[in-house]
């Protein structure tokens, strides 16, 4: 590669088994660099993690505004542009606290049992259907799904179904505005179904449609309630599903790492962290806008311009990952940025290294080897999606 070839067409890769090559060389000779996105705007593209991580913290670079009309698109979006600022119109109204509860399972027992006790059933199934076992369609995915519908209170709500809108809102150029629309309206008529006011209720709908019934003068729509549990269904499956199916990749790949992890239980929260930071799930950038000209390292950057956080360069940025390549579940300094960072760092966090935890400590000890059933560059992966999601994940039991 030289610096002829710029700019680039960016994601440089589908493949969630192995970094880009064009990150390394990026970060090392152009760290702020010019690319062509899916939806053939040009973006700045940071590849550094000191860079993205002022990206990410710096307030002039927005989130919000990459859903103002007229813009650069990182992609054509499968979902609407007001549910990017939909959880402005929820804490303006007050009910952001309800909404972080929810997604908090500090003290929560019934949700910890709740995930053990599914885990455990997803394997016991798939130990009994036999080896090889497909651990995405058959554990990372489902378990995932279960986790978001127990949490909206979608008591009767079809898993696979939501599964597959999910996915559709997560694409990005699969799809046309009108089945793009016609998805969103899917899972918005699935969220109504719980929205039954219920001041009780485990789960966070029927709580929000009890505190909209006491609170007519906020003007809340069910509408708007119905995008709060589809904006969290959609990132909290995708996000909560592709990482356990990278972290079981990982390990399935690395015996070693595997066997300490099993022998010293204790080392969990720590390994957690570093497959965190080892995983390709982010395969398009976070983006943001810049609503103000602002000097990235060598580059200024002007107003109105799209800047797109490469994840998986930061991550792997041996300046401050020494051996980045190298899962080491030894790393005790890791300030990966696959939560993002600044006023929007992911705020289900906590929710995500539960079930995390709980995931992998069930599958190390439910199954005695995890093995990949064939090369992790053999897997096939999901075609125009935000996430790197794989088609399927064998592993031999």
């Amino acid at each position: 590669m030289t610096v002829d070839e710029l700019p680039l067409r960016f994601p440089f890769s589908q493949r969630g088994d192995e970094v880009p090559a064009e990150c390394d060389w990026l970060r090392t000779n152009r760290p702020v660099a010019r690319v062509v996105t899916l939806a053939g705007d040009e973006a700045w593209l940071v590849t550094s993690h000191e860079l993205c991580d002022q990206v990410l913290t710096d307030t002039r670079f927005s989130l919000h505004a990459t859903a103002d009309d007229g813009v650069p698109q990182q992609y054509a979006r499968a979902f609407p542009p007001d549910a990017v600022s939909n959880m402005a119109n929820i804490t303006s109204a007050g009910l952001r606290s309800e909404v972080m509860k929810s997604l908090s399972p500090r003290g929560n027992d019934q949700l910890t049992r709740f995930l053990q006790t599914t885990a455990g059933e997803l394997l016991d199934k798939a130990v009994a259907e036999g080896s090889p076992a497909d651990l995405w369609s058959d554990y990372a995915s489902p378990l995932s799904t279960r986790l978001m519908v127990e949490i909206l209170g979608l008591s009767d709500a079809d898993d696979a179904r939501l599964a597959r809108c999910s996915d559709v809102a997560m694409g990005t150029s699969a799809y046309t505005p009108d089945e793009a629309a016609r998805n969103w309206d899917e899972l918005r008529a699935v969220m109504a179904t719980a929205l039954r006011p219920d001041r009780t209720a485990a789960g966070l709908l029927p709580r929000l449609a009890a505190l909209r019934e006491d609170r007519p003068q906020d003007g809340l729509t069910e509408a708007q309630l119905c995008d709060v549990g589809c904006n969290l269904m959609v990132a909290g499956y995708e996000s909560l599903a592709a990482f356990l199916g990278h972290a079981i990749m990982l390990l399935a790949r690395d015996p070693e790492a595997t066997a300490r992890l099993r022998e010293t239980p204790a080392l969990m929260p720590q390994a957690i962290e570093e497959l965190y930071r080892r995983n390709l799930s982010i395969g398009d950038a976070l983006p943001r806008l810049a609503t103000a000209d602002v000097q990235l390292g060598d580059t200024l950057v002007a107003a109105g311009s799209l800047v797109l956080v490469c994840v998986e360069g930061a991550n792997h940025d041996p300046a401050v990952f020494p051996d980045a390549e190298r899962l080491d579940l030894d790393r005790a300094a890791n300030p990966h940025l696959t939560f993002g960072g600044g006023r929007h760092y992911c705020p289900a966090t906590s929710l995500s290294r539960l079930h995390a935890h709980i995931g992998l400590e069930t599958l190390l000890t439910r199954l005695p080897k995890l093995v990949m059933a064939c090369p992790a560059r053999e897997l096939i992966w999901s075609w125009g999606m935000i996430k790197r999601l794989p088609k399927a994940l064998p592993v031999e039991l």
